[in-house]
């Protein structure tokens, strides 16, 4: 006779109950329909929701903002040790993540979601993958919510992953232990990109990345430190000059720190990205 599978984790308010004592809006977390939602396959449940729980992503999953599901895929393991990995088809060091197994949790991460990937991304965490930038980081947070996969060890069967359709998404040109940080990572990225989580929503429009350039350089009291003035311009009380200096800063820095970034710019705004403006 097998274990019963341990149901889904889940953090964040999932019902309201009604009430004839008086709330305070300010300490009561709110509850929103239909929020987006991250559900993570993952060995180590625990780890979640982390540092998530913490700072503007702790207090919109506090507030219903955003909901956290966590699936731990060792129930779903073979056998008497619950195994969830066997050797690599053709040798080869390390061990790989059962295709049984992995379908088996995920199976279960997909009840009452949609299919529809452009709805509902299913994401495997993996080096190979395409790298995680800003614009995906929007689309995720477009969708109804997303199912994440840590992998561990060697990597997945492949034949799941296909089977899933799984888009695998890279979080950098390194390699790390686990999907754990990855997926955490990733969620952070995204759940501030939801409506009503930053308390300024303006800030998304002007940070790093929003508009393909790197951001430009903040300042604050004091006017002078160690010798350093802030930047006269931004002490002017000018706003269109502020801005002018704030974009041309933002490509200067694009063009010496991101020289990939500063071409993909430049060909979308029909620029040479060998000029010499001077910014």
């Amino acid at each position: 006779m097998s274990d019963p599978i341990s149901p889904p984790k889940s953090h964040g308010r999932l019902s309201i109950r009604a009430s004839q004592k008086p709330r305070d809006l300010l300490e009561e977390p709110r509850i929103v329909k239909d929020a987006w939602t991250a559900k993570i396959i993952t060995l180590f449940p625990d780890a979640f929701p982390g540092i998530l729980n913490l700072s503007l992503t702790g207090k919109a999953l506090d507030f219903g903002l955003w909901r956290l599901e966590t699936t731990d895929l060792r129930p779903f393991g073979i056998g008497r040790h619950q195994n969830v990995d066997d050797t690599p088809a053709g040798g080869g060091a390390g061990m790989v993540l059962r295709a049984d197994v992995v379908d088996a949790a995920l199976a279960a991460a997909a009840d009452g979601t949609p299919t529809d990937r452009s709805r509902w991304p299913v994401i495997y965490l993996s080096p190979r993958g395409r790298p995680f930038d800003q614009t995906t980081a929007r689309r995720l947070a477009a969708a109804e919510g997303i199912t994440l996969l840590c992998g561990r060890f060697e990597g997945v069967d492949q034949r799941v992953l296909d089977h899933h359709a799984v888009e695998e998404i890279s979080l950098g040109d390194f390699v790390l232990t686990g999907g754990e940080i990855a997926a955490t990572a990733l969620i952070d990225a995204t759940v501030r990109l939801i409506p009503r989580v930053l308390g300024n929503q303006q800030s998304t429009e002007e940070e790093s990345f929003s508009e393909g350039l790197l951001e430009f350089p903040h300042y604050t009291r004091p006017t002078v430190w160690q010798g350093r003035e802030i930047p006269e311009v931004l002490q002017s009380g000018h706003h269109a000059n502020i801005a002018v200096w704030r974009k041309a800063m933002a490509e200067r820095l694009t063009k010496e720190r991101r020289p990939d970034l500063w071409r993909a710019y430049c060909a979308a705004h029909g620029r040479d990205p060998n000029e010499d403006r001077e910014l």
